[in-house]
């Protein structure tokens, strides 16, 4: 049933940013999964839900058989660490407080990129440096993939990170946004 090429090649793709329909997309793609790779994309899905970043979220994700959400939510994780671990220094609260310590989740070579974000002052650009990095590591996850499932969770984790952007700045949301559609058509 999953003819990724198909997939990706038949996503459409809207002119202007305005005009993306998440809700659209996500449908179509649910339609041509089969029920293995839809629960790979509910679980990226839980992965920009707030409320369900706890340590069971995080040891499921970790514990998947697909390198992509492996790869996408070790890095959230460590990012996520290094930002709570950056906040209660900054707040004198004690050092270990809110991190959520699995396995390698504590060493992360990117922590001096995500400190140097977090030092800026402007709120926006702090949450786009972050939401940067994240974009950065989905691209980096499927560097050596074509036409597969992780092409098609990639686009779906940058499509929230664009859907997130159009909601709190247009004008970053709109660039992300043709981002993620020269990307698309460049693999038609």
């Amino acid at each position: 049933m999953n003819n990724y090429e198909y997939i990706i090649a038949s996503l459409p793709i809207p002119d202007k940013a305005a005009a993306l329909d998440v809700d659209g997309l996500l449908e179509e793609i649910r339609s041509q999964l089969d029920s293995a790779d839809n629960a790979l994309l509910s679980l990226l899905l839980d992965g920009f839900n707030s409320d369900r970043l706890d340590r069971d979220f995080y040891v499921a994700a970790l514990g998947s058989s697909n390198g992509f959400i492996r790869g996408y939510f070790m890095t959230d994780l460590q990012v996520r660490n290094t930002k709570t671990e950056y906040l209660n220094r900054k707040l004198g609260r004690p050092e270990g407080l809110d991190v959520i310590d699995l396995p390698d989740s504590l060493d992360f070579d990117g922590r001096p990129e995500v400190e140097a974000v977090l030092a800026g002052t402007d709120i926006l650009e702090r949450e786009k440096g972050l939401d940067s990095i994240m974009w950065d590591t989905s691209e980096r996850l499927t560097l050596m993939h074509l036409f597969d499932l992780d092409i098609i969770l990639s686009f779906v984790a940058r499509m929230m990170i664009t859907d997130r952007w159009n909601r709190l700045d247009a004008e970053t949301g709109r660039e992300m946004f043709r981002s993620l559609v020269q990307e698309i058509r460049n693999t038609r």
